[in-house]
């Protein structure tokens, strides 16, 4: 008998001594790093509120109590019950049944109060029909991504399961080393911005934080194949942790399955979806580009398939000497501060991802209240000593300015935007100021994958600040709902039905102009001295967003024929600063200054050589802490 099969059988004990003895428990199983119960009474585990967190404090497992399929009533019977019980108000969409787990689906306008006050609608569910109730929200836009990641998971329940309790038996797995040491190894992103990869490894376990592209940079990826990453074969490596869904963290996510990884992906649900969102784009622009796809879209559905959502603070063991909890780190929907604990009270490192200390209008600041860290591993994309931005009020004003101004004389404002996070920090204050008066009510055109991107933010309005996600739950003052707002669908013919219209807003990606559509906004308009280009992000050296930004004028273009040609720019090229989903100096410095408890060493990743150097310098000075900006294939031991 194996190791996990005795433990399995020492909880399944334990499990009966604990419980009421009318209670039967047919089967104890894991499934990921979650402990599931099978029992015949689930009615009966459903009237007592308290006995499963006794269980979980028990034995100190995430625990998930499923019917024994003999225990269920029928769907058509159940489908009635559940109806009867959830509020009419909470508005269901859709039941799915899964006889397999005995769990059923509810789709729901308003999940809360499918779920009710600490849990009490879901348990009046299981009390009445037997079913282990979920609730989802029903996105207010429609949403293809979520519709389709949704769809594909329950085409894949089954064999997700079997992964799920692989997955599960190598987290509980017996140490096999007595060592103690912990080691981070950097694969990419230092002193450089983009194609972000680590390993955090100790004597039992090797995980991946991160595995992104890199802007502007068709060769540079992460150095996935020294022998700390996949030299060995894509087997050594145990978990891959995924901070948030841009593409300079995640585009190369899907090829470690190519090289033959099959372990679980963790990130936020949020996350997931994004994911699966840019991941497919990203193959599509490089289908259209004439560049080989450095992967297929199976392996964006493997890479889906193998992920297991985690929420902000939830602490989740995802080894046998690791545990692993999310914090919002303010950056964009989903995006994740990722906080190992190691071993017993051994070591505890926190990788920031990107972070935004602040309150946007899209989110709330970063969290940095942890039990632990001895060490920091912090983004610098702005820490550089005079890497300050602009107060967020001040932003908003001077681009509310450069936008009247422009739209007074007849011209049209286009703003590259990158789709998920500053396309709808932009949309919120257009719809305001034209809600206030402040700016005239002109269409605003959405391009690219911005719409379907704001249709999953109001999809989880939960990782929203409270704000917004109170407006987002009642319909009418949704602000992403405007009437302003137009999704451009139609492709080139729309395009220039929108310029002969007369003067607008477009939003469109990519952010930093390297292809999308904006570059065919930028055909059609870029001539017009009327015109104005609006810069609110950050523009990656050697991207073309960078080149145009440091005032060149001419720039190749292909044009819509597919000819090589250059384009002269005549509008004008404003910048605003503040738009940031990345903390500035200040904010990296109080990140840091207030962060409790404050690290023993940090690591300054995630910026060019200037910013990582800078920023190292000055914590050292102001904190007496050990900082260090890495260079790329470095790796540091703790312990």
């Amino acid at each position: 008998m194996s190791n996990v099969e005795k433990q399995l059988d020492d909880i399944q004990t334990t499990v009966e001594r604990e419980v009421p003895s009318d209670i039967t428990i047919t089967e104890v199983r894991y499934e990921g790093p979650e402990l599931v119960i099978y029992t015949r009474d689930p009615k009966r585990f459903a009237r007592d509120s308290d006995l499963i967190r006794r269980l979980a404090s028990k034995l100190r497992k995430r625990i998930t109590v499923r019917p024994d399929p003999t225990a269920l009533s029928p769907p058509e019977q159940a489908n009635d019950d559940v109806l009867e019980i959830i509020p009419e108000e909470a508005g269901v969409t859709d039941l799915d049944f899964h006889l397999d787990t005995g769990e059923v689906v509810i789709e729901a306008e308003k999940p809360g109060m499918v779920i009710g006050r600490h849990g009490s609608t879901l348990r009046k569910i299981t009390q009445g029909t037997g079913w282990t109730p979920e609730g989802v929200r029903t996105p207010p836009i429609e949403s293809s991504t979520v519709m389709n990641v949704r769809n594909f998971l329950k085409q894949e329940r089954n064999e997700r399961r079997d992964i799920l309790e692989r997955i599960g038996r190598q987290i509980h797995r017996e140490e096999m080393s007595d060592d103690k040491w912990v080691r981070i190894t950097t694969l990419g992103c230092c002193r450089e911005v983009g194609r972000a990869a680590f390993i955090l490894s100790t004597p039992e376990t090797r995980i991946l934080i991160d595995c992104g592209d890199k802007p502007g940079s068709e060769d540079e990826v992460p150095y996935l194949q020294v022998p700390e990453a996949l030299g060995s074969g894509a087997h050594s490596i145990d978990a891959v942790v995924l901070t948030h869904a841009h593409l300079d963290h995640s585009a190369l996510v899907p090829l470690l399955f190519k090289y033959g990884y099959d372990g679980p992906i963790y990130t936020t649900e949020p996350s997931r979806d994004l994911m699966g969102l840019l991941t497919l784009d990203y193959l599509d622009v490089a289908a259209k580009e004439g560049r080989t796809p450095p992967y297929e879209s199976e392996m964006v559905r493997e890479t889906i398939k193998h992920t297991i959502p985690l929420e902000y603070g939830d602490v989740t063991d995802i080894a046998p000497d690791v545990k692993l909890t999310f914090h919002n780190a303010g950056h964009i929907l989903g995006s994740a501060i990722s906080h190992f604990h190691i071993g017993a009270g051994l070591y505890n490192v926190a990788f920031s991802g990107d972070i935004h200390y602040k309150d946007t209008r899209l989110f709330n600041g970063a969290v940095n209240n942890f039990p632990r860290v001895e060490t920091l591993v912090l983004e610098s994309t702005y820490g550089g000593r005079n890497d300050y931005q602009t107060d967020q009020e001040d932003s908003e004003r001077k681009l509310k300015h450069v936008l009247s101004n422009t739209l007074e004389r007849g011209g049209n404002v286009l703003i590259p935007a990158f789709a998920v996070g500053r396309s709808q920090e932009i949309m919120l204050v257009l719809e305001e100021a034209m809600r206030n008066g402040d700016l005239p009510e002109v269409p605003v055109h959405l391009d690219g994958m911005i719409w379907e991107a704001t249709a999953i933010h109001t999809t989880y309005p939960e990782y929203l600040r409270d704000e917004l996600r109170e407006r987002i739950f009642h319909e009418d003052a949704n602000p992403f709902l405007a009437e302003q707002f137009n999704h451009i669908d139609g492709g080139e013919d729309e395009r220039q039905e929108v310029i002969d219209e007369g003067p607008c807003i477009i939003l469109s990606t990519s952010g930093m102009m390297e292809g999308g559509p904006v570059l065919s906004w930028l055909e059609r308009i870029g001539p017009d001295p009327d015109s104005t280009l609006v810069f609110v992000g950050y523009q990656a050296q050697g991207t073309l967003g960078s080149r145009i930004q440091k005032g060149r004028r001419d720039i190749p273009l292909q044009t819509r024929d597919g000819r090589a040609n250059s384009l002269t720019l005549k509008m004008d090229v404003e910048t605003v600063d503040g738009f940031s989903g990345h903390a500035d100096r200040a904010g990296l410095e109080n990140f840091v200054r207030t962060m409790n408890p404050r690290p023993e060493k940090v690591l300054c990743v995630h910026g060019d050589e200037r910013s990582t150097q800078d920023l190292s310098s000055a914590l050292y000075h102001e904190f007496n802490m050990r900082t260090f900006a890495p260079k790329n294939l470095e790796t540091f031991r703790f312990l």
